[in-house]
């Protein structure tokens, strides 16, 4: 059985965490994450147009796309600028690839005062070493079972 103190103790917690809790308001959120990952898809369709117009290939065209969009993501990112973006958009900043761009990025930064090998050597591979790691894996994975696919006639 609570005493009356232990009880008194927890709705004066459970006011308190209320109060420090962010509200979020999710369509809201969606929103500006719509918005943002527009924007970003938006700026990386006009480099591919303009690409395009400048005589490259489809396919130059979105590396040329690719290239310029986390390089951009890597200067906002420097500059400080990039955090807000992420702050502002959520998900609709993380998910193009220049989110992936911004928090290798990020990581270099961070931990750049402590040496190149130690520091951005290391650090930098704590968000892209995962990716790599599990892209790698997977592709493999799906390479393996497209091969038994082929051997078996399942598809041509």
């Amino acid at each position: 059985m609570e005493n009356p103190q232990q009880k008194k103790k927890q709705q004066e917690y459970a006011r308190y965490v209320k109060q420090v809790t962010p509200m979020h308001c999710l369509p809201s959120n969606m929103a500006k994450a719509f918005l943002t990952g527009g924007i970003i898809c938006v700026i990386g369709e006009g480099i591919i147009s303009l690409a395009e117009t400048w005589g490259a290939s489809q396919k130059d065209a979105g590396t040329w796309c690719s290239v310029i969009l986390i390089l951009l993501s890597v200067i906002l990112t420097g500059l400080n600028i990039y955090p807000k973006i992420g702050r502002f958009g959520g998900a609709g900043s993380l998910v193009p690839i220049t989110g992936f761009a911004n928090s290798v990025a990020a990581s270099a930064i961070e931990f750049k005062a402590e040496g190149q090998v130690f520091g951005i050597g290391c650090k930098i591979f704590t968000i892209a070493g995962p990716v790599i790691l599990y892209g790698i894996m997977s592709s493999w994975i799906l390479g393996v079972i497209y091969y038994i696919l082929r051997i078996t006639e399942v598809i041509s």
